[in-house]
C-alpha cells in the first residue's frame, strides 16, 4: 500500500473513533523508555535467521562456513531465527510484539526516501521524514527529537540519555541544544565525575585500535550506556548499536550475524538487570528497531540507500507492562518508522502528535486496548 494514502486515513480512522489523543499517565504502568536500534539490521535475519546462500565465502566472505552454519543453520526459520537472537524471540515474541514480517502480511517500512541513517534516525527520532535531510554530513539536526521535547518537561528533566555508537548521532539529536548527555562515537563517557568503571572504559576507548573511525565498538557502547544507567537512573533511555550495519558493509555476513546475536544478549542483559531495580521492574517498556533495512541478493545484502530495492524495508518490537502480548504480528495494519516517537510519547502517556502534527500517529495496537 502507498504510505502516503495509507497515513492520512488511519489518522481520520483513530481521530473518528477518539485513539489519538494520547492515554493518560495514570493508566498506565510504563513510567521509563528504552529505545534500542542495531543500525541496517535486516527484516529478513530477524524473522527467518540466518540466509544460507551467504554462509559461504564467496557470497558472504564467511571465514569459517562449518562453524557458522553450527551456530545459526537450523532447518525452519522461526529454529534459525531463535538461534540467532532468542531473547528476542522468546520474551518479545512471547510477552511483546514484533512487526515487519512481510512473509506473513506485516509491513513495516521507513517513510523517508533516502535509506540511510542520518534520514532514518531523524525520522524515528522526530516522527517524520525531512527532505532538507540528504547526506550523513555532521549537521546539527534543526529539528526536535522526541527525547529532547520530553527532556523540556519537568518529570523528565535531567532523565534523559542517549548513547550511540556512531560519531554522527550528537549532530542528530543536537547535543548543543538538547540538554542531556549524548555520547556517539570514540569518545569518552558523558560524565563529569567518572567511576572507576567508566575510567577504565575511557582508556579502552582511547587506547583501542578503531576498526571503524566513526563507529566505537557495540561492546563499549553497552557498557557506557549501562553504567550510565545504574548510575543516574534515567526515565529515558537511547542506545544505538552499530556492528550489524558495519559488518554487512564490509560483506562480512559471519561477523553480522554475531554482531545481531550480541546485541540480542544486550538487550537481555540490559531488561534483567532493569527488572532487578525497584525503579524500573514491571515499569519499563522497550523498544527495538532500526534505521534503514538492506538489499537483497549475494551483493545488495550489503548495502542499502536510494537506489537500492527492500532498503526501505525495517522492522520494529515492543515489551512492556503496557503492550498487549500479540507476539509476532500476522496479517495487520501497516506501521511506519514515523509512527516510532509518538508511540513512545504515548507509553508515557504524552501527546507528542499534538506537539508535531508532522509525526506519524502513535500505533494504538501497542496501547492498552481499554483505550
Amino acid at each position: 500500500m502507498d504510505q502516503r494514502l495509507y497515513r492520512p486515513a488511519v489518522m481520520g480512522i483513530l481521530l473518528l473513533f477518539g485513539l489519538a489523543a494520547a492515554t493518560r499517565a495514570e493508566d498506565l504502568k510504563t513510567r521509563n523508555i528504552v529505545l534500542i536500534t542495531t543500525d541496517g539490521l535486516r527484516w529478513q535475519e530477524v524473522f527467518t535467521g540466518a540466509e544460507k546462500e551467504l554462509i559461504s565465502k564467496e557470497h558472504g566472505g564467511v571465514a569459517d562456513a562449518k562453524a557458522l552454519e553450527e551456530a545459526y543453520w537450523r532447518e525452519t526459520p522461526e529454529e534459525r531465527r531463535a538461534a540467532l537472537m532468542p531473547f528476542l524471540w522468546s520474551k518479545f515474541g512471547g510477552e511483546g510484539q514484533i512487526y515487519g514480517n512481510r512473509l506473513r502480511g506485516s509491513s513495516s517500512q521507513i517513510t523517508n526516501t533516502m535509506k540511510f541513517s542520518y534520514p532514518g534516525y531523524n525520522e524515528i527520532l522526530t516522527g517524520f521524514a525531512d527532505p532538507r535531510i540528504d547526506s550523513n554530513a555532521k549537521k546539527p539536526n534543526e529539528n526536535f527529537t522526541v527525547l529532547e521535547w520530553l527532556h523540556r518537561k519537568p518529570a523528565y528533566d535531567g532523565k534523559v540519555a542517549a548513547f550511540s555508537a556512531w560519531d554522527v548521532t550528537p549532530f542528530i539529536i543536537n547535543r548543543e541544544r538538547c540538554g542531556f548527555p549524548v555520547m556517539g562515537g570514540w569518545e569518552s563517557v558523558p560524565e563529569l565525575d567518572p567511576n572507576p568503571r567508566q575510567m577504565l572504559l575511557n582508556e579502552l576507548i582511547t587506547d583501542t585500535t578503531r576498526p571503524n573511525a566513526a563507529e566505537v565498538i557495540d561492546s563499549m557502547l553497552y557498557q557506557a550506556a549501562r553504567e550510565h544507567l545504574l548510575r543516574h537512573k534515567p526515565r529515558v533511555l537511547f542506545v544505538g548499536f552499530l556492528e550489524t550495519d558495519a559488518w554487512g558493509h564490509a560483506g562480512r555476513y559471519d561477523n553480522l550475524l554475531h554482531s545481531a546475536n550480541a546485541v540480542d544478549r544486550y538487550i537481555q542483559r540490559l531488561w534483567e538487570q532493569m527488572q532487578s531495580m525497584d525503579e524500573y521492574r514491571d515499569r519499563t517498556t522497550f523498544i527495538l528497531t532500526t534505521d534503514h533495512g538492506r538489499g537483497t541478493g549475494p551483493v545488495n545484502w550489503r548495502n542499502h540507500g536510494k537506489t537500492i530495492e527492500g532498503a526501505e524495508e525495517m522492522w520494529m518490537a515492543f515489551l512492556g507492562p503496557d503492550t498487549p502480548p500479540l507476539g509476532e504480528r500476522k496479517e495487520c495494519e501497516p506501521v511506519t518508522q514515523s509512527q516510532v516517537a509518538a508511540t513512545l510519547a504515548a507509553l508515557l502517556g504524552e501527546d507528542y502528535s499534538a506537539h508535531e502534527p508532522r509525526a506519524g500517529t502513535a500505533i494504538r495496537d501497542v496501547l492498552p486496548q481499554s483505550r
